[in-house]
């Protein structure tokens, strides 16, 4: 199986993703707190596999385009938003089927880790916003990565792979790491500001629900989030 083809488990990714520690009580609360109002903008959901930033996005006012890769993730996002949303085919490493200044604030959650580099989509999402306009995102946090990928050497960009277990299969997985100043580098050259930079705390729900992911994720950086500002 190829890495990384969310076609092949799409609807066993997303039900696990709709309940689990790490999206639904970790993730996704502390990038649509990070993100904030959004009555009345216009945000591109960039990485929307199933839907459900989009459809939390589209419940507080957006208008929200929401584009992916996977065909079988967004079949669940079209059953899931039921025409709330425009959805898209599209890949990150290509340039986007979008007017310059189209939108007011793009969401991408838990998407760059996939991509060995930030510079074209980081310079679609800046042709993309207006100056002013907003990009908030969540990624791989450096300091989970590197102790299990197995390399020396923290301060090079490197790709690592991973086996998921989802619906009775497994599942090859690559993401690639970079060092914090390798982040805050690529930002910068694409025209970005940086508002603001989270290592949150998880949803005090999961310390019942999910004990040991709970005591996990509020002793351990898991992933890293920032809201960044079109120059």
């Amino acid at each position: 199986m190829a890495e990384n083809d969310y076609d092949a488990f799409a609807a066993a990714y997303d039900a696990d993703n709709e309940a689990n520690a790490w999206n639904a009580y970790y993730e996704r609360p502390a990038i649509l707190a990070l993100v904030g109002e959004v009555a009345g903008l216009s945000v591109l959901d960039a990485g929307c596999g199933g839907g459900a930033h989009a459809a939390a996005l589209v419940a507080r006012g957006a208008v929200v385009t929401g584009i992916d890769a996977s065909a079988g993730m967004l079949q669940i996002a079209q059953r899931r938003l039921e025409g709330r949303a425009r959805l898209l085919q599209a890949d990150l490493s290509e340039a986007l089927p979008f007017e310059d200044h189209a939108f007011d604030l793009i969401l991408a959650s838990l998407v760059l880790h996939y991509l060995p580099d930030w510079s074209a989509p980081l310079l679609e999402f800046n042709r993309l916003l207006p100056p002013g306009g907003r990009l908030v995102f969540s990624t791989h946090h450096p300091f989970m990565d590197h102790p299990s990928s197995g390399r020396d050497n923290y301060f090079e960009t490197y790709s690592f792979d991973e086996t998921w277990q989802h619906g009775g299969q497994e599942i090859a997985m690559r993401f690639w790491h970079r060092p914090l100043h390798a982040m805050f580098d690529a930002l910068k050259a694409a025209g970005f500001q940086i508002d603001t930079v989270s290592e949150p705390q998880p949803d005090p729900r999961a310390a019942e629900l999910f004990p040991q992911a709970y005591r996990s994720l509020t002793t351990t950086p898991r992933f890293l989030f920032f809201s960044v500002v079109k120059a």
